[in-house]
Order: C-alpha cells, then structure tokens, then sequence
C-alpha cells in the first residue's frame, strides 16, 4: 500500500530534503523515524522535491510503501513524539498505488521574507535588509515572469537538467508590517531559481536595474547577468498541490 505523509520542517539545521553523504537531511531523518516506529528496515520514502541547506517546508508531502493498515491519528502522533523538534507530521493518507510525490505534483508554491527591521526571533527564519526597497516596481518587474517559460538565467549553473523551462502562474511581493513576502507558483522549479530571481528583483527594487533591464536578463539565458542569490533561509515552500488531495 502506498501511504503519502505530510509534514513541515525548518530547515536551519539539515543540509536540503535529500539524502547525502556525512550530512544530515530531512528526508534521511524522516525515514529513520519511520523505520523505527512501522519496524521496517528497508522503508523508503520520495519527496515531492528538494529544498536546499538551510530552507524551510511548511507543507512537503513525501510517499512510501507498507504493507500493512495504518491508523494515521495515531502514526501520526508516535511519529511527532520520536522526531527531533523542527520536524512535524500532519497527516498520513492512504493513496492508490501509483500515486507519486514527486511526479503527480501539478504546482508548488514558494515564499520568501524578507524582514526589514531588526528582529533576534526571526533571525533564522527571514532575511533582514534594511535598505528601502521600491515593491511596486518589483512587482511591475514579476509580472515578467508570467510571460515567459525558459529561466536557465536563474538556474545554478552544471545542473543536470533536461529543461530550463517552467511555467509560472503567479508572482508577486507583498508587505505586511515589517515584513516583505514574494510569493512564486509554478509547475516545477530549478535549483535555486527562487533565491536568484528574488535577488535580482531586489536589484529592481533598488533602481539598479529596471523593468526592461531585468527581460533581458530573461531573455539572455545567462545566470551570470542574473542578480546575486538571496540567502536560503528565508525561503519557504509553502504548497504543493495534487488533482487527488484536496487540503482545507
């Protein structure tokens, strides 16, 4: 039986989701816990996708096979009390066989906040820049985004990809108190594409660069005209959704 788990981490302490060699991740973590509390050695378990060292998920939906029924209150409870503090489950639900995290999912949606005044609280959970930053133009600037498929000009650079293209459906800052919030949607993403796009968008912000200037960055297809990479832990994954999960 295929069981899809949802959970929420912040990421300060793991290097990324994924597995790697002498460095501790989410998803090697996360499948120590569950290999303890089913007795299943062998279990194995396959993100939605991966976040980088440093990133935070407040909804990532992993799947793994089990054999036998599980009752998800319960799992769900024994699980939140053997893993450490920053990570938390929410949910497990018993989905049909084929489903899969990774390659069922049909949009993800990213946040990043920026904190513009001084705060100890949200050190590790935001980025603290405190030049004043122009969001409307920003936001003229992220309309862009909308309109276009390729985005090798944000990707890191020898990444093993088949394609550079992406289709994103929205993009857009916002502010609330102190706090500036860039939200991005799309079908899938590329490594470190958020935290490069938000840089460069910053350098909108700053009148460094304007709205034209950053189409033909765009349109250049070169990472090394993009801005520089904001820092990964003010980034977030926020939603991914599914045609056969409904979230409230």
């Amino acid at each position: 039986m295929r069981f899809f788990i949802q959970l929420s981490y912040n990421g300060t302490n793991y290097h990324g989701w994924q597995i790697q060699p002498n460095a501790t991740s989410v998803q090697e973590t996360l499948t120590k816990a569950l290999r303890v509390v089913l007795s299943d050695k062998n279990l194995t378990i396959m993100g939605a996708g991966r976040t980088d060292t440093g990133v935070h998920a407040s909804q990532m939906f992993a799947h793994f096979d089990y054999e036998n029924h599980i009752d998800s209150k319960t799992m769900v409870h024994k699980l939140n009390s053997f893993l450490p503090k920053d990570i938390a489950v929410s949910d497990i639900i018993l989905l049909d066989e084929n489903a899969h995290a990774r390659f069922d999912a049909k949009q993800r949606t990213y946040e990043y906040k920026i904190n513009t005044s001084k705060n100890v609280f949200l050190d590790e959970l935001s980025w603290y820049y405190n030049k004043e930053l122009n969001i409307e133009a920003m936001n003229d600037a992220a309309k862009l985004l909308i309109e276009f498929t390729d985005f090798q000009c944000f990707s890191k650079v020898h990444t093993d990809v088949n394609t550079f293209n992406c289709k994103i459906s929205q993009a857009f800052w916002k502010k609330e108190k102190d706090e500036l919030i860039f939200t991005i949607s799309a079908d899938r993403f590329l490594r470190n594409m958020v935290r490069s796009i938000v840089g460069t968008l910053v350098y909108v912000g700053l009148g460094k660069i304007s709205k034209a200037d950053f189409q033909t960055i765009i349109e250049s297809k070169d990472r090394k005209k993009a801005g520089f990479s904001v820092p990964a832990h003010g980034l977030y994954l926020t939603d991914i959704k599914y045609d056969y999960i409904k979230m409230v």
